[in-house]
């Protein structure tokens, strides 16, 4: 059917279509403000319906989200949403599908890595821009919608592979705190649940959603061990406990006895709190916020919140405990992630390896 001006001077789409099990449907859609807006808005229904890669990026997305949000956590999911619907639609949304090009790409990259020095939000703490490891993050996002559009929407080729990657899988260099840098900065903070939390973060290097998810149930104060089992995440303003990362994160980590005391100390602060009761009931965000705080008030570096699990994993290193210790206890699926991530952490023994090797002769 054609578009169709409404009394109010604005128009309508309104045709019928073909479902994917063959059913005759009408669609009606008003609102628009000119004829062209609505047959435009018909065609690029009807694209989306046809697995057309005629369709717009948009549309794309859309059935890129609709069909992942029943195979991915729904906290991946919205952090897939908030990535793309920021970086890659607000600059290429409108374009068809298959009019996007590895030069279109190579300039979108272009355009995100000059975005990054105007942006103050997601600024890296030298201010450099965003972070490579975040740029790697968002090409990576890009590229698997255009597989997608390969594999199931009829797309010859994904233009992301010619353009190049961009941003680096690891960073250079690693944030972290040393004990002593860690103990200034605690010592800045007044809050008891945010010092509380900080304190858990740095000595036993969990994750900050694994942290707000404890509760009392999840400490055994006789043997000091916290177990792991479970994460917070905050989805569309709601709370939501959720598995945690990986299977390997279901872990039971111990605990110093200064450190078993200190929660202690804390629980019997909190009122008539409950057995299955969160202990930090409260947002990442939070903690972000006094941490940043903490750090400018001792003049210490600024590091990000989840760097805390790096601290705790250069401390253990700098103790001289083992790639297989450290990777049971952050809860990392296998020992390479431990050592792809710290590797360079590690001193080089060779040397003394050398000089090993040299007495054995004698």
């Amino acid at each position: 059917m054609p578009a169709i001006k409404e009394n109010n001077n604005t128009w309508s789409a309104n045709f019928y279509y073909d479902t994917w099990t063959g059913e005759r449907k009408r669609k009606y859609k008003r609102g628009f403000e000119t004829k062209k807006e609505a047959l435009e808005w018909e065609r690029e229904f009807l694209r989306k319906g046809t697995s057309s890669p005629e369709m717009k990026l948009n549309s794309l997305v859309a059935l890129y989200m609709e069909d992942m949000s029943t195979r991915l956590k729904a906290s991946t999911i919205e952090n897939k949403k908030a990535m793309i619907n920021t970086k890659l639609l607000p600059i290429l949304g409108d374009m068809q599908v298959d009019q996007i090009k590895p030069t279109t790409i190579r300039k979108w990259q272009n355009g995100i890595i000059n975005q990054g020095y105007a942006k103050t939000y997601l600024k890296t703490i030298n201010n450099q821009g965003y972070a490579k490891t975040y740029l790697k993050t968002i090409n990576n996002q890009v590229t698997a919608i255009f597989n997608y559009a390969v594999k199931y929407y009829d797309l010859k080729e994904n233009p992301c592979h010619k353009a190049g990657s961009m941003g680096k899988k690891k960073a250079d260099s690693m944030d972290f705190y040393t004990t002593e840098e860690f103990k200034t900065v605690i010592e800045k903070v007044h809050k008891p649940h945010i010092k509380m939390g900080l304190e858990i973060l740095y000595w036993t290097g969990m994750r900050i959603g694994e942290l707000l998810a404890l509760t009392l149930n999840d400490i055994d104060f006789e043997s000091k061990t916290i177990t792991i089992n479970k994460s917070y995440q905050r989805i569309a303003k709601e709370d939501h406990i959720t598995e945690p990362k990986t299977p390997k994160s279901n872990r039971v980590v111990l605990i110093p006895e200064f450190l078993c005391n200190e929660i202690q100390e804390y629980i019997k602060s909190l009122y008539e709190i409950s057995a299955d009761e969160r202990l930090f009931p409260f947002v990442r965000s939070l903690f972000n916020h006094e941490l940043k705080a903490a750090a400018n008030k001792a003049d210490i570096k600024i590091i990000r919140l989840h760097d805390l699990r790096h601290s705790h994993a250069s401390l253990l290193i700098e103790l001289g405990f083992s790639p297989l210790i450290i990777a049971e206890r952050l809860g990392h699926e296998n020992i390479e992630t431990t050592l792809e991530t710290y590797s360079h952490l590690y001193p080089n023994k060779q040397a003394e390896l050398i000089e090993k090797l040299e007495l054995l002769r004698k």
